[in-house]
């Protein structure tokens, strides 16, 4: 059964590599991101998918690109 995610990552994050880091880590889970907002201190994803793999996506996320640190990740509105 697929859900809804809300995720913030709060940090200093680079949005142009975070961006395409965090769309190829939905594709490749095969999630359905439905919103995304970026800019250098934060960025939010609207997701479905199955629970687990949001889940993963958050992880990947939270591990991000070299050039990003996420200091906070948050589910949720």
């Amino acid at each position: 059964m697929d859900e809804r995610a809300v995720i913030r990552f709060t940090g200093r994050l680079a949005p142009a590599s975070f961006t395409s880091f965090a769309r190829h880590r939905a594709a490749r889970l095969s999630l359905r991101l439905d919103a995304w907002q970026v800019d250098k201190h934060q960025a939010r994803a609207v997701l479905h998918g199955p629970p687990d793999l949001l889940d993963a996506f958050e992880m990947a996320c939270a591990l991000g690109p070299l050039d990003c640190i996420v200091l906070h990740v948050m589910r949720g509105e």
